[in-house]
């Protein structure tokens, strides 16, 4: 959809934070949070004043491998997110009160910090062994703290937990299929998936379907947050490309991450036919236990971010159905390919300001056909021309010949 000249105008903080973030990260130092121990942990041997790296959370555990822990470091600046998605001018307008906000994905903690009183577990979706669940759901809707910048995009956003993975953090199809349909059936406005399946393209599309039916925004992200050795030894010695399911759904919106400076980091998985793009790389929230934070990246992370933004949307405007809050996001997104998620944008403009929103949406880019059947009907076409042609040069020649007794002008007989 084309932009309004009267949009960009009023990006001019996005636009400011994005280009600061690219020439920190052009100068060696990174805008990450700055980080100090929680009450009883040994100070960082760097000194005062510097920048202590948060543990990163694990995308999966390992067989055999422990339940993620507290983090002794927390965050006491706020991430280079924030100002990115202009979080402090949004929030004057919506901070996602009203809204149930489900998590299809590892659980989430009863305890993670900022989301006390404000989480509602369903079954075994209350405990959180892997910390990707309680991790992104502290992005989406996590209040900030007094000791700490680190803020959630709808900080004041209800969360729905529901179990898409077993307990390593693994996703399958049955089970995030059956989260989201558990989710709309229990009138969640937005259904935040934190996995990229490369299978299940049939139950995860009826479970979106369901969903879009009942009225519930489905985000997801448009690749995975990373690509074991054998998924890329058994494709050919090159990460696959998806398409990676619900995200493949058109009912749904799929997302991609961007960092500091702008771009998807070096290593991240190929994105297949994203919506829009939001920040993904050097993300930091909270963990399953404890108040300490943690720093992940990935597409999942990204697609928190929008879950959020959406969030926003539909507590400011209620009358939107969900597909309508999906094409708000698409149409307000600051330039780009794809575009980024623009939650004050999002929430401000009018649909005057927006032009084309109140349209359909635009037919997402799917991989070319076979051309084969083209050709051929491009040949037929070209033969049939060339015959009614030559047919039509006989038309004219044959009568002229046959009075001329079929010989040249000026020789005996011709006439």
């Amino acid at each position: 959809m084309r932009a309004m000249s009267s949009i960009p105008a009023k990006r001019t903080p996005l636009l400011a934070a994005v280009l600061a973030a690219a020439v920190v990260a052009a100068a060696g130092t990174a805008p990450v949070a700055r980080a100090e121990p929680s009450p009883g942990a040994s100070q960082p041997s760097s000194g005062e004043g510097s920048v202590t790296l948060l543990p990163p959370l694990p995308v999966r555990l390992g067989e055999g491998q422990p339940c993620t822990g507290p983090s002794s470091q927390k965050a006491t600046g706020a991430p280079w997110a924030v100002p990115v998605l202009g979080l402090s001018r949004a929030h004057r307008l919506a901070d996602g009160s009203g809204v149930t906000v489900a998590v299809v994905d590892t659980g989430v903690a009863p305890g993670v910090p900022g989301l006390k009183g404000r989480v509602t577990a369903e079954g075994a979706a209350g405990q959180d062994c892997a910390g990707h669940g309680s991790f992104a759901a502290a992005l989406i809707a996590g209040a900030v703290r007094p000791d700490s910048g680190v803020t959630g995009v709808a900080p004041g956003a209800d969360i729905l937990a529901l179990k898409g993975t077993d307990d390593r953090g693994v996703p399958s199809p049955e089970l995030v299929a059956a989260g989201i349909r558990e989710a709309a059936d229990r009138g969640a406005d937005v259904i935040y998936v934190g996995h990229a399946l490369r299978t299940g393209r049939a139950e995860l599309t009826a479970a979106v379907e369901h969903a879009a039916d009942k009225d519930a925004l489905v985000v997801a992200p448009a690749a995975p947050d990373a690509v074991s050795r054998e998924e890329v030894e058994a494709n050919g010695g090159q990460p696959p490309r998806g398409p990676y399911w619900p995200a493949a759904v058109p009912e749904a919106l799929a997302v991609v991450e961007f960092g500091p400076d702008g771009l998807r980091q070096r290593d991240a998985p190929p994105s297949h036919d994203p919506d829009l793009a939001a920040p993904g790389a050097s993300m930091v929230s909270a963990g399953p236990d404890g108040d300490g934070h943690y720093i992940a990246s990935g597409a999942s992370l990204a697609a928190a971010c929008v879950a959020g933004a959406a969030a926003l949307v539909r507590e400011r405007h209620p009358e939107l159905s969900a597909a309508e809050v999906g094409r708000r996001l698409t149409a307000t997104g600051y330039p780009a390919n794809p575009k980024r998620v623009d939650p004050y944008a999002a929430l401000s403009l009018t649909t005057a300001e927006m032009g084309e929103y109140a349209a359909p949406p635009a037919a997402r880019v799917r991989p070319p056909a076979d051309p084969g059947p083209r050709v051929t009907a491009l040949t037929v076409a070209a033969v049939s021309a060339g015959v009614v042609a030559l047919l039509a040069a006989l038309a004219v020649v044959l009568p002229r010949g046959r009075a001329r007794r079929w010989t040249p002008p000026g020789l005996p007989g011709s006439g």
